[in-house]
């Protein structure tokens, strides 16, 4: 059974961790992530992009492949089901409707103002289904999916005005960080960051968390930070570790042992992500 994130960020902020969200593109990262999520009893959200959701074959086959996972698996620690950058109201509807059990409504690129509009849409249509919703202030620059975009930090007074007109339940505020990988240092604005928590009381995200250093990530936890995306760092080493299969056995065809080749990889920074964050033991 999937839930949503409000009971175990809000939980996460008041213990001063982070809750991991990582991205799954197939039936076989998703099974890594819970068994190594399970084994060190960690609340995991799953994250699944609009490319993601149109790759794996549809909300609705997303939904049933993670619903089964959990139940054949006998997992037991939290999980949601969390629509990442969702670009529009009817995205985030038909994955309401297909069974996820949050939502991301990204309408950063829009003014504040359409911002708020469209936020508030989600919300409501979320609140009756019990799916938690997170928003976006600012723009969170980099490339996901293939798109790139530059950076917009958020404004205090901006984050403020949306948190108290669309009340969603977890905020991204951009305060440098970027999708992708970095060009240069990561370069976070934990003033403003502190800033933001001190005034909101939601959990606050952070995306883009490939690439910034364990120092650094445990100073945003320590500002107010409870939910931290990951993403590029799983492909990378999965990737990595695909290669080094395939060059060392350049007759392999079983699909089922390429993939597959990449699970100690996938595991591993699911575990030191897990133990970085201070989510280990927290969903036991």
């Amino acid at each position: 059974m999937v839930e949503n994130f409000i009971k175990i960020l809000n939980k996460a902020k008041k213990e001063k961790y982070a809750i991991p969200q990582f991205n799954i593109n197939n039936l076989e990262w998703t099974r890594y992530i819970l068994e190594e999520c399970q084994q060190n009893k960690s609340p995991v959200i799953l994250g699944v992009s609009e490319g993601a959701k149109k790759y794996i074959g549809g909300y609705d086959v997303v939904s049933q492949m993670v619903k089964s996972l959990i139940k054949d698996l006998k997992i037991t620690i939290p999980v949601v089901l969390h629509l990442d950058h969702g670009s529009s109201f009817d995205s985030c509807k038909n994955a309401i409707d297909s069974g996820f059990s949050s939502v991301m409504i990204d309408a950063s690129s829009h003014s504040l103002k359409e911002n708020i509009y469209i936020t508030k849409k989600v919300v409501k249509y979320s609140k009756r289904k019990k799916v938690s919703v997170e928003g976006e202030v600012g723009y969170i620059g980099g490339t996901e999916d293939g798109v790139s975009n530059i950076s917009l930090n958020a404004k205090v007074e901006d984050c403020i005005e949306f948190v108290n007109k669309t009340n969603v339940d977890a905020l991204a505020p951009a305060l440098g960080s970027v999708h992708g990988l970095y060009k240069g240092e990561p370069n976070l604005d934990y003033e403003t960051m502190n800033k933001i928590n001190n005034l909101i009381k939601i959990p606050l995200v952070l995306h883009g968390g490939t690439g910034i250093d364990d120092e650094k990530i445990k100073k945003a936890i320590g500002n107010g930070i409870s939910k931290i995306n990951i993403n590029t760092e799983l492909q990378i080493e999965w990737s990595k570790a695909v290669r080094s299969f395939l060059n060392k056995d350049l007759e392999v065809y079983d699909p089922r042992k390429i993939i597959s080749s990449g699970e100690k990889a996938i595991k591993e920074v699911v575990r030191n992500k897990i133990i970085l964050f201070g989510s280990i033991g927290k969903g036991a």
